[in-house]
């Protein structure tokens, strides 16, 4: 008999404590966990018999020592409050596991630096608006291992063909792994409706329902934790990487965005001019996000990895799937925002590496910017502008910016300083080290 939760148990998350839900699924250990700005999760293992102190108290971090989250060495301690709503039974993964998502504190009040923070922000000015989000998102992710030499090779070594999406030959060999996975989404009541395998060799994608913004960002991390952990029991390697390897395609984390009046969606109109079925709300809404692309770039493709991705001009397959202008039209998926149907808009900018919190608060600030502009953008697939070349063209655009890095500041001032900070350091770690490349290309050239 599964171990799992019914979609009616954990439905109970609503209203139920911690320590309620702890009680009522058999939990031995709880992994308190938050994320750092690069989407790292960092938790600790508090017992069923503690769960009423972290309700109470919390529990505390160093938070220099978690990662990249607005901290010195010598600041207090960052202490993180469950969100009994995000509890997440694990049983699958070890008997009486779960997971909470929690949110960082200092001195008592909400740490500013902290992603999952930042975005519960965004989401309290829409709803002094009156206004919901919706996200669904599609995780795309590639499982590989190692070989004998320290290569990186594809997990599965007869997945070699040169068109290999959809195959579904190399779709059942990885057949336990996903169906694995699959089984817990249903359990947890996520609601997976496919599973596939994707353009690049050895990449698949595991979809589940759409949901409000932060329930969404807050199954992106459990989901990845999940998939990483059951593929390191097959002796794989589960990569959200962008691109692990340069002929093929790159991990993107494909964001369906809506907006809600209460049960009223805000996007559809089906006598639509222009034929794509949204409303003018939503067209302003895709104009902002065009606009403030370059710098949206920073935030939802934010490793030196990422641009790899997005200036790709082919892979072995003949085709990236990846945008490399700030455009928008129907259902073609070369355009940054994607319209697939007239209730939802698709932004495909957003890769594997992007910390699901910060994406969708600086995706939501500057649609939003664009409706409060009352902006329009155009027919569709009009504008050509270009995206970012690298993380530092990137981060320059961030720091021109004031929308999308006051979506960093929601929270408090100077986070978008210290973000730009942290990735800017990044680019040139990288920029430092010399490559293969770099011998092979200069070593006798002159």
């Amino acid at each position: 008999m599964s171990m799992l939760a019914t979609p009616r148990e954990t439905a109970l998350s609503d209203s139920a404590t911690l320590s309620e839900l702890v009680e009522a699924q058999g939990i031995r250990f709880v992994l308190a966990t938050f994320v750092d700005m690069t989407g790292k999760p960092c938790a600790k293992l508090v017992p069923a018999s503690a769960v009423g102190m972290l309700e109470r108290d919390g529990v505390g971090f160093a938070g220099y020592a978690a990662g990249s989250i607005g901290q010195k060495p010598s600041d207090p301690d960052l202490i993180t409050l469950p969100d009994a709503a995000s509890f997440t039974p694990l049983h699958e993964i070890k008997p009486g596991l779960a997971m909470v998502q929690c949110d960082p504190h200092v001195d008592g009040v909400p740490w500013k630096y902290a992603p999952r923070v930042i975005l519960k922000s965004v989401l309290a000015r829409l709803a002094e608006r009156g206004i919901t989000a919706k996200i669904g998102a599609e995780a795309e992710y590639f499982l590989v291992r190692r070989e004998a030499s320290g290569a990186l090779a594809v997990a599965d070594a007869k997945d070699a063909s040169a068109r290999p999406c959809y195959d579904a030959r190399d779709l059942t060999r990885m057949y336990d792994h996903l169906t694995e996975v699959s089984t817990i989404l249903n359990g947890l009541g996520w609601a997976n409706y496919a599973n596939d395998h994707e353009d690049g060799n050895g990449q698949f994608e595991q979809n589940f329902e759409y949901a409000e913004a932060l329930v969404t960002a807050d199954r992106l991390v459990t989901f990845r934790y999940l998939v990483q952990t059951l593929a390191e029991r097959r002796d794989m390697t589960a990569t959200f990487m962008p691109k692990p390897f340069t002929d093929r395609t790159g991990s993107g984390l494909h964001m369906h965005m809506s907006l809600w009046d209460g049960d009223t969606p805000l996007f559809p109109a089906p006598d639509d001019p222009r034929g794509l079925g949204l409303s003018p709300m939503a067209y302003r809404f895709v104009s902002g996000l065009l606009a403030h692309a370059p710098a949206l770039s920073a935030v939802v493709t934010p490793t030196v990895n990422s641009f790899k991705r997005t200036t790709a001009a082919t892979t072995a397959s003949g085709a990236t799937w990846a945008p490399r202008k700030a455009t928008y039209g129907g259902n073609d998926r070369t355009h940054l925002v994607r319209v697939p149907d007239g209730d939802r808009v698709e932004v495909r900018l957003a890769d594997g590496s992007a910390n699901p919190y910060l994406a969708m608060a600086a995706l939501l600030t500057a649609g939003l910017s664009g409706v409060d502009a009352a902006a329009d953008p155009g027919e569709p697939g009009s504008g050509n502008a270009d995206l970012p070349p690298t993380l530092l063209h990137a981060v320059e655009a961030l720091g021109a910016d004031p929308v999308v890095s006051g979506a960093l500041d929601a929270a408090g001032d100077g986070v978008a300083a210290y973000y730009a900070q942290v990735k800017r350091e990044e680019f040139l770690a990288w920029h430092s080290q010399v490559s293969s490349w770099e011998t092979d290309t200069y070593l006798t050239a002159f």
